[in-house]
This record gives structure tokens, sequence and C-alpha cells, in this order.
């Protein structure tokens, strides 16, 4: 019996411990249970506040947004309101250049210019369809220059009107319509930019629409320019007599899924009723005809003024694509023109041109060239490029660009032409250095 009894208790001191630790574990195992529910609930109920806090706080933003643009509102007197509606925009460029030419009338070989381009602009915003554009504009009255000589004994300079037009864009064709009169950026596509028909400050006069239509379902886009711009008021018959040109353009574009681009289209700029009458601007009477096309008279004063001997109905295309390069923004363009009135064989022009990357940011460079060769009567010579070949038509070469951003609003730009001129070739060479503030 006592053996009995000793047996069992030798059980029990050995059993006994391990149920109680069973059951320890088992009940710290549900108290932890109860405490993970305990947190999830917990969390839930933080998530539901800080959603129901964050709905305040938009709430409470909202009407401090609200509170804020009505005492904007209460600040500006009714008097003053019209303001809201305008900006002013702007650029100032100094420009230091050397020409080497063997035979210019105006430029010296080896004649060093200082020049300086002004221009203060004013947009207006009429309402939701219209908007005006004004600007004002250093230089003379030149169709193609901006640019101001210093000189001439600290003279006091030429201030001209350079933009003065309307632009409807009707809201139901938002993005799409645009229609502009009076004397107006030019409202033609150039490809790469380049100034073989147009140069970059020539503002048209007259009536023009631009029309974008999109394909639906694709990534190509149809653009349709054209206008009626007038060269000179109709004063009567004969070489004083009206002159006018009408434009048409169209171009296609593709936008591939890597944001490269391609696109190519086509010009006719009909010059009507140049033929037989008077130059469209001349500077100085007495001086030789600087541009380029064939002409009768010898300019010598107003009772000889050169006398244009053709029409010009210049047909244009040209393409451009652009893509990136060593992840790079870059381009290639081209154009080819053809004076299809001319009555004589040099008729025609072309330019093919590149740009790698984009003065942009501050630290940012770009680089650019083109070539070109413009025949006598390819395109009307006052309103081509003023800085090839010192402006005008017949020459051929070279144009080279350095673009350098130091800040988000001063450029430094060189420009290098390495070109010839004239029936024998005669060298221009002309180098210019700009330094170009925005706003």
């Amino acid at each position: 019996m006592k053996k009995g009894i000793v047996c069992m208790v030798m059980l029990l001191f050995f059993i006994g411990p391990a149920a109680v630790k069973a059951d320890d574990v088992s009940e710290l195992k549900q108290q932890l249970a109860e405490q993970n529910k305990m947190l999830q609930e917990m969390q839930q109920k933080i998530e539901k506040l800080e959603s129901q806090q964050n709905k305040q706080d938009e709430v409470i933003q909202q009407k401090v947004t609200q509170v804020v643009n009505e005492k904007k509102a209460d600040i500006i007197p009714d008097s003053l309101k019209w303001a809201e509606k305008i900006k002013l925009n702007g650029d100032f460029r100094y420009r230091h250049e050397t020409v080497n030419s063997k035979s210019n009338e105006k430029e010296q070989p080896g004649k060093n210019n200082n020049r300086i381009r002004a221009r203060l602009g004013i947009d207006v915003k009429v309402n939701e369809d219209w908007d005006l554009g004004f600007r004002l504009a250093t230089g003379a009255s030149d169709p193609a220059s901006t640019n101001q000589s210093l000189d001439n004994g600290f003279a006091k300079k030429d201030v001209w009107l350079d933009l003065a037009y309307f632009n409807w864009h009707p809201k139901k064709y938002e993005n799409r319509l645009n229609i502009y009169g009076g004397k107006m950026p030019n409202p033609f596509y150039r490809a790469g930019g380049n100034q073989l028909v147009w140069d970059d400050d020539v503002n048209p006069e007259g009536i023009a629409a631009k029309y974008v239509m999109p394909f639906a379902d694709s990534n190509n886009t149809l653009y349709v320019n054209g206008g009626g711009f007038w060269l000179r008021a109709d004063a009567g018959a004969g070489a004083s007599g009206g002159a006018a040109i009408w434009g048409i353009q169209s171009y296609l574009k593709h936008d591939f899924a890597n944001k490269d681009y391609l696109l190519g289209g086509l010009s006719l700029y009909a010059f009507s009723d140049l033929e037989g009458k008077e130059g469209l601007y001349n500077s100085n009477g007495t001086s030789k005809n600087k541009y380029g096309n064939t002409m009768s008279g010898t300019g010598a004063d107003s009772s000889h003024p050169y006398m244009y001997t053709m029409n010009y109905d210049v047909m244009e295309a040209f393409a451009e694509y652009g893509f990136k390069f060593a992840e790079k923004p870059t381009n290639v363009y081209g154009s080819y023109v053809k004076n299809t009135a001319a009555t004589t064989a040099e008729n025609t022009g072309w330019l093919i041109g590149t740009t790698f990357n984009k003065a942009k940011e501050p630290g940012s460079w770009e680089l650019g060239y083109n070539y070109r060769d413009v025949q006598k009567d390819a395109v009307v010579g006052v309103l081509t490029d003023s800085d090839f070949i010192g402006g005008g038509t017949d020459g051929k070469g070279h144009m080279f660009c350095g673009k350098y951003q130091f800040t988000r609003n001063i450029q430094g730009v060189i420009t290098y032409f390495l070109t010839q001129k004239g029936a024998e070739n005669d060298p221009y060479r002309r180098l210019m250095a700009d330094l170009v503030f925005k706003f």
C-alpha cells in the first residue's frame, strides 16, 4: 500500500508541472488572440478617424481657398479688374557681329556692328472666344529685321508697331480653329524653324486661319493654314498699284508611341500682280538691289525705281523628323521651293538642317546647322532670311549655331554664316554673338 502511495506521489510530481504549463500556454494564446482582436478593432477605428479627419481638412481647405479668393476679389477694385485679362511679355537682345564680305553694299569687309533688339508685347483676353495681341519693337521699317544699330552719335532709336491683331478661337472648336486679323505672327509652319521663305521677323498683314484636325483612333493630325495678306494697298493702276499674297499650306503629322514624330506637307504662296510693280521695300533708293531678285530699273531715285520683272508663285515641299539621339531631343528637316511663275531658270531653292538638344532649362545647351542654296528668283528676296548672305536671294552656304541657357530667362547664342553670294560666288562671312533676356 505504501509502495503504491509512493508511486502515485512520484507520478504527480512529474506529470503535474507539465499539465500546469500546458494550461498556462493555452491561456496565454487565448489572451494574445483577444489582444490581437482588440488591436485590429483599434486600427480600424484609427483609420476611420483619419479618413474623417482628411475629409474635414479638405472641406476646411476649400473654405479657406474660397475665402481667400473672395478677399482677393474684394481687394481688387472693379475699376482695375480688367488688368487680370492682360499679360505682358517681351525680350531684349544685345548683339555683336563681325562681317567679312567682298561685295556688300552696306557691310564693309571686317566691319564690326553692335546692335540691339527690344520688344514689348501685350496679350489681352477679351472673353473665352477672343484675344488681342500687340507688340512694339525696335528697328527700321524693314519688314525682315528688328535690329537697331548703336551708332550715329547716340541718336534716339526708332520703335515701331510690330504686331496688332485679333485671334478668334471659338470655344466650340477649342484647340482646333484660330482666325487672325491684322498684323499678326506668321501663321505658316516652317520645318525646323527655317527661314528659306520667311524671315523670323516677318509679320504678315491681313486675314489668316489655322485649323487642326486629329484623326480618330490614330496618332495622325492634319494641319491646314491659309490667308490673304496685303503687300501694298491698291493705289491705282501701274507701277505703284496694289499687290497681295494668297497662301495655303497643309501638312500631316504622325506621333509615334515613343514621342518621336514625322511630318510632311506642301505650301503655295501666290504673290499676285508683282510683275511691272515697284519693289516692295527700299530702305535707301540709291543702293544696289540688295534683295537679289531679277529687277529692272536703276534704283537711283524715285523716278527710276526697281521694278519686278515677273510674278512669284512659290511652291514649297517640306518635311521634319523628330527623335531622340544619345537621349537628347533631335530633329532633321528639309525644305524645297520653286517659283513656278519665274521667267528665268534661277527659280529654285532648298535647305536641309538639324538641331541637337534643346536650350531650355538652366545649364542646358543646343546645337544647330543648316545648308541652303537659294537662287535669284526662287523666293521674294525682301521677305527671306535677312542674316544669310546679308539678306535676299542668290546665295548658298552653311549656318552653324550654338545656344547655352544661363538661367531660365537668359540665353547666349553664337551663330556663324559661311556662305557665298552672287554669280561670282563672293565669300560672305558673318559671326553673331547674342545675349538674350526674356520675360
